[in-house]
């Protein structure tokens, strides 16, 4: 699918041909196409008179609301690069990135002010900063941003190589990665997903709680809706509750989520389902969705959950189960239009059906590469192949299955240990709310698997119980040799289990670190 326009065109297109229509509900304020549009200008406006020229990068930390896509769309319509902060990291954390982007500045909601204050002290050059904040006076710079006319010097944009973002992708070691976007890849994954997923406009109102710094939801459910005449709800953090009364406000039609947020709603003590009544879909992403988890939430709601996938550097989106087609239940689906994906072997040989390999991606939407890692980008392709990292099987009507990612499968005396597969039967046993199992290093049989454990709360069982059921269901060398229990799970913003930081207190425990 090739993308001529830029993300600036796609959304000024947008703007014209729904001017009036809803573009965000946030709170109790409802902001039209064309309000969006002039605030984005003035905003544009307000960077060049700052000084900022194109190419520069300015980062947004900011939670979810109609500041952040007014910020977003400003950034970029200075010709501009948008650099996302992840909401939970430290701040040297963030000042990594912050230092390794050569960011001029921070747009930044007044929650963080603390953070900023510390991270100001890290730093050792000067940022011009903006806060958006209620408060008159801590939001002098960001209210004077928009002090002008909205006219803006005409950028030429190259759709193919200019970048609308970065997005530091969590490393297993060392420093995050900062994935380009350019142009090109933002507007064909946006037209991928809104063709893929059968979106109305001027109808569908997306319910977005998944925050917007991360690649699914910036693209899926603020991107994609801006660019094809849709509205989002964006919500600054998941509270189950207050969730489901703004669907049944707003009357959302989709909702966005990964599996644990799924899981959550599921485990909710009273009867949800007529609050999301209006929720014609349920798109899944972000990580693999236990098949015993979507079952019981579509029962109890009433609703299909279409599992996809796609990494931060495809923009992301891959795949996704054909909507109104033949949903395969455990697979992400087929590609979404303009996306082309095949299984390889460690020689970069295509696989034949049913084999597993590594899933590779090729399209419009895949990256430009790595920001100042040239030899981390060479190494994540293979010719015009981007590798994945995931490994699955192709069948013969072409839906994809993910088994697991290539770092986290567990060789077990030889043989290959999936800890996806023992996950799923792990989240058929009746006590178990939440599993993730990992690999750890063992002198006798070389690796083991490790199940990590939350039960349901009043449920009770021992690690005895959970092997006991394991051998029931899996091979003697997939039984997890060691059961952990926890009162949660380690998760990233997205509500992904983070499993590096299993793999990190398994270490401390074994008197690694």
């Amino acid at each position: 699918m090739q993308a001529k326009k830029s993300l600036i065109q796609a959304f000024n297109d947008a703007a014209a041909l729904y001017a009036n229509d809803r573009a965000i509900i946030d709170g109790d304020k409802t902001y039209s196409f064309i309000d969006i549009k002039i605030a984005s200008d003035k905003f544009a406006a307000g960077l060049i008179q700052k000084g900022l020229a194109k190419g520069d990068r300015v980062a947004l930390y900011c939670i979810n609301g109609a500041e952040f896509a007014i910020a977003y769309m400003g950034i970029v319509k200075a010709g501009c690069v948008v650099v996302p902060i992840n909401l939970l990291q430290k701040p040297t954390e963030i000042s990594y990135v912050i230092r390794n982007a050569d960011v001029s500045g921070i747009v930044y909601h007044d929650a963080f002010e603390a953070n900023i204050e510390q991270l100001h002290a890290l730093l050792d050059h000067p940022l011009f900063l903006m806060c958006i904040s209620q408060d008159q006076q801590k939001s002098t710079a960001w209210r004077a941003a928009f002090n002008n006319a909205g006219v803006t010097p005409e950028i030429d944009i190259d759709v193919a190589n200019d970048l609308v973002a970065i997005l530091y992708t969590s490393g297993t070691t060392g420093h995050p990665k900062g994935a380009m976007l350019t142009h090109q890849n933002l507007v064909a994954n946006t037209a991928s997903v809104f063709e893929a997923m059968r979106w109305r406009a001027s109808e569908d109102v997306i319910a977005l709680v998944l925050p917007m710094f991360h690649a699914f939801a910036a693209t899926v459910g603020m991107l994609t809706p801006l660019t094809h005449g849709c509205c989002f709800v964006p919500l600054p953090k998941f509270d189950p509750d207050k969730l489901l009364n703004v669907i049944e406000q707003t009357q959302s039609s989709v909702f966005l989520g990964v599996p644990s947020m799924y899981n959550v709603l599921l485990n909710l003590k009273t009867d949800n389902a007529k609050r999301f009544s209006s929720v014609r879909m349920c798109i899944s992403g972000g990580a693999s969705m236990p098949v015993d988890i979507l079952n019981r939430f579509e029962k109890a709601f009433n609703v299909a959950i279409y599992e996809g996938d796609g990494p931060t550097e495809c923009s992301p989106v891959t795949c996704v189960n054909p909507i109104g087609g033949v949903r395969k239940v455990g697979t992400v689906g087929l590609p979404v239009p303009g996306v082309e994906m095949r299984i390889l072997n460690e020689t970069g040989q295509q696989l034949p059906h049913g084999e597993i390999g590594e899933i590779a991606v090729r399209g419009n939407s895949v990256m430009k590469g790595y920001w100042k890692l040239a030899e981390a980008t060479a190494e994540s392709f293979y010719q015009d192949w981007f590798l994945t990292g995931d490994l699955g099987t192709e069948d013969d009507d072409g839906y994809f299955s993910i088994l697991d990612r290539k770092k986290d499968m567990v060789i077990v005396n030889g043989m290959n240990v999936y800890p996806r597969i023992i996950e799923e039967v792990l989240y058929q046993y009746a006590p178990v709310l939440e599993a993730a199992v990992i690999g750890q290093v063992d002198d006798v049989h070389g690796e083991i698997p490790v199940a990590y454990i939350v039960l349901k709360e009043g449920a009770e069982a021992s690690s005895v119980d959970i092997r006991a059921w394991c051998r029931q269901h899996l091979g003697n060398y997939e039984v997890p040799r060691k059961v952990v229990f926890l009162d949660a799970l380690p998760k990233n913003g997205a509500g992904k289990i983070v499993k590096r930081v299993l793999n990190k207190q398994g270490e401390v425990e074994r008197g690694i670190c």
